[in-house]
C-alpha cells in the first residue's frame, strides 16, 4: 500500500524547494501517495495538476503571535548570557510603538519577557503557545482534515511559520508523525525555529550540530542530514543555455563580460542601492582603462521598493536589470512564488557572470557551483544615519563564523577597494574559489545533487 505524505506548505517559501523542483517526480517515482497540504493562496492544482487539500482557516488566536515573539527574545537573550556573546541581541527586531495597538502589544512583550526570563519560563512559554492555538479554528479545522484523509506522516516544508502551529499540532495529536526541514542556513542561531515537530531535516552536520546545540531537548536521532534542493537546479545541466543564446535573449552584449549584483532585502541592506552605484563607479572606472564590464542587476524577488530605480536608470548604458521570475500574491516577503522559470534564469546568470557580489547574500553559494567568486561589500555608507542598520553587523552573525579563512570571499571595505577587488578577481578567480568550495560543503553538506532524494529516504524510514 502507498504511503500517503502531508506536504505541508504553510507558506509560499517552501514552493521553491518542495513544489517547483524534482522532489515530487522522485516521491511518484517511489510511489508515495503525496498531497500538498496548502496554506497559501497559490494553487498547486490549477497551475500544476497536484493533488492539494486547501487550509481555509488562516485565524491564529489573537496571542499566539506575542507569545512567540516573546519566546524568541527569551531565548535570544538566555543565549546571550550562556555563550557570553552580544551577537544574540542584534537577531532582535525593536519593538513598535506607534499607534495605540502597537504600544499595547509591545509593552506586553515586554512585561511576558520579564516574567518568563529563565530556562523554566521558556518552556512555559512553549507550553503556552500550544494551549492557546489548541483552542483555536484553526485547529478543529486541520485536525477534521486530518481525521479525513489520515496520513502517515505531515512534512512541514520551514519551521518559521506561525500558521503552522496549529495544523502541526492537530497531526501530532492524532499521533500522526511530524517533520519539519529548516529552511534556511542562519534559521538556527537566529531562533527561528517557530514550530516544534517529532523530528527535523537540516541541510549538513554543521547545521545538526546547530539544531543540538541551541535546543538541548531535541535528540540527535530525530535530526536526519539530508541537505536542501535549493540548490539541485545547478547541477540540471539542460538548463544551461550556450552563451549566445543567453545573451541574445537578455539583449547582453557578448564582448562584455558581466559581474552580477545581487540585491538584498531591505531589512538586510537598507542602503543596498548605494553598494550598486559604487560598483557602477568603479566598472566605469575600470571600463575608461580598457576593460569592458557589465552588470547585471537581479533584484532580492521580495523587495518591493523603488530605491534602486535612480541608479538604474543613471547608469543604464552599463547595468541591464533581469528581474526575478517570481509572481506576487501578497504585500508580505512569504506571499511572493518563485517560478521554474526563475530557476534557469539564476542558473544561467550565475553560469555567463564573471562574479557575484552584495552584502553578504547567500548567492555565494549558488555562483560557487559554476566556480564563479563573490565580491562581499563592508563599509558604512555616508548615508547611514541613526534608524537606518548598519550593514557591518551582519557579517558578525554566528552564520558567518562558518567561513573556513577570510580569503573565502573577497572584500571591499571601503568604495576604492571596490574597483581594486573586481580587478583582482577578474584576473584571478583561484584565490577564493577553493575555500567558497569549502564553505559550501560545510554549509550545503557532503551530497549536494541528493538531497530531494535523501528526504525522501528519510521520510520513507519514518513512516516505516
Amino acid at each position: 500500500m502507498k504511503k500517503k505524505v502531508f506536504v505541508f506548505l504553510p507558506d509560499g517559501v517552501g514552493l521553491r524547494n518542495f513544489a517547483l523542483s524534482e522532489f515530487k517526480k522522485i516521491g511518484d517515482s517511489n510511489n508515495v501517495d503525496i498531497t500538498y497540504w496548502n496554506n497559501t493562496e497559490f494553487s498547486l492544482n490549477e497551475e500544476f495538476g497536484f493533488n492539494e487539500l486547501s487550509i481555509k482557516s488562516q485565524k491564529l488566536h489573537y496571542l499566539t503571535p506575542i507569545y512567540s515573539r516573546v519566546r524568541k527574545r527569551i531565548e535570544l537573550n538566555s543565549w546571550e548570557r550562556k555563550f557570553t556573546d552580544p551577537v544574540y541581541s542584534t537577531y532582535k527586531f525593536p519593538l513598535n510603538f506607534k499607534g495605540i495597538k502597537n504600544v499595547f502589544k509591545s509593552v506586553l512583550v515586554k512585561l511576558l519577557i520579564a516574567i518568563y526570563s529563565s530556562p523554566k519560563g521558556v518552556e512555559r512559554v512553549r507550553r503556552k503557545i500550544k494551549s492557546l492555538e489548541r483552542k483555536g479554528d484553526k485547529y478543529l479545522y486541520c485536525k477534521k482534515q486530518l481525521e479525513t484523509h489520515k496520513p502517515d506522516i505531515v512534512f512541514c516544508t520551514n519551521q518559521r511559520a506561525t500558521q503552522a502551529i496549529s495544523a502541526l499540532l492537530a497531526a501530532q495529536d492524532l499521533n500522526i508523525p511530524t517533520v519539519s526541514f529548516i529552511y534556511s542556513w542562519d534559521n538556527v542561531p537566529k531562533a527561528m525555529k517557530v514550530v516544534e515537530t517529532d523530528y527535523y531535516f537540516v541541510w549538513s552536520n554543521h547545521m545538526k550540530n546547530e539544531l543540538l546545540y541551541y535546543y538541548p531537548y531535541i535528540k540527535s536521532d530525530a535530526v536526519f542530514v539530508t541537505g536542501t534542493p535549493q540548490f539541485e537546479p545547478h547541477y540540471d545541466k539542460s538548463l544551461v543555455l550556450p552563451k549566445e543564446d543567453f545573451f541574445k535573449t537578455y539583449n547582453l552584449d557578448l564582448n562584455k563580460k558581466y559581474i552580477c549584483f545581487s540585491g538584498d532585502d531591505y531589512t538586510t541592506s537598507p542602503l543596498d542601492q548605494y553598494y550598486l552605484e559604487d560598483l557602477a563607479v568603479a566598472v566605469r572606472a575600470l571600463n575608461a582603462e580598457g576593460a569592458n564590464i557589465g552588470i547585471i542587476y537581479r533584484k532580492c524577488p521580495v523587495d518591493f521598493t523603488d530605491r534602486y530605480d535612480k541608479v538604474l536608470e543613471e547608469n543604464k548604458d552599463m547595468i541591464v536589470s533581469l528581474a526575478p521570475l517570481w509572481n506576487q500574491t501578497g504585500d508580505m516577503w512569504n506571499q511572493v512564488i518563485p517560478s521554474k522559470e526563475d530557476f534557469a534564469m539564476l542558473v544561467n546568470v550565475s553560469h555567463h557572470c564573471e562574479l557575484v557580489a552584495n552584502v553578504c547574500s547567500s548567492t555565494v553559494f549558488d555562483f560557487i557551483i559554476h566556480e564563479k567568486p563573490c565580491l562581499y561589500f563592508n563599509y558604512e555608507q555616508p548615508q547611514l544615519k541613526k534608524g537606518i542598520r548598519d550593514i557591518g553587523q551582519n557579517y558578525n552573525y554566528v552564520h558567518f563564523r562558518s567561513m573556513p579563512s577570510k580569503d573565502t570571499v573577497a572584500w571591499a571595505r571601503s568604495k576604492e577597494e571596490v574597483k581594486t577587488s573586481v580587478n583582482e578577481l577578474l584576473e584571478d578567480k583561484t584565490k577564493t574559489v577553493l575555500n567558497a568550495k569549502d564553505w559550501y560543503t560545510i554549509i550545503v553538506g557532503e551530497h549536494p545533487t541528493k538531497a530531494s532524494q535523501k528526504i525522501w529516504d528519510a521520510i520513507e524510514k519514518l513512516t516505516n
